[in-house]
């Protein structure tokens, strides 16, 4: 863009109002998991999550699973698991898509 030459990464990210790769990368995991979890992509993801039984937080929390490879640590059900159980009930009680991501646009600066 034009003008911001002058300006920091951090800065002009700052400028244009968007986020760091990591928190975008972030943001298109978690809507893919409420897909997954609460959206259309319901019946497909049978297994892919577990769920635990917990009264606090979100209500909605998954298990993360354990596995001895680092490599898979890295898969999507476990990269998504830690971020998703940090949410708060609000964002995760929404009935729809549309508003998942408008919670997550307003309040996605604290997850990373």
């Amino acid at each position: 863009m034009q003008g911001l030459e002058h300006l920091s990464y951090e800065e002009r990210l700052r400028e244009l109002g968007l986020f760091r790769t990591e928190k975008r990368k972030l943001q298109g995991d978690l809507i893919a998991a409420f897909q997954y979890l609460k959206g259309p992509y319901k019946k497909a993801a049978e297994g892919l999550f577990t769920r635990t039984c917990s009264d606090r937080g979100n209500g909605f929390k998954l298990k993360e699973g354990r596995f001895r490879s680092a490599r898979k640590k890295k898969f999507f059900t476990l990269r998504v698991v830690r971020h998703w159980n940090r949410l708060l009930r609000e964002d995760v009680d929404v009935p729809c898509l549309k508003d998942f991501k408008a919670r997550m646009d307003g309040g996605f600066s604290n997850l990373i």
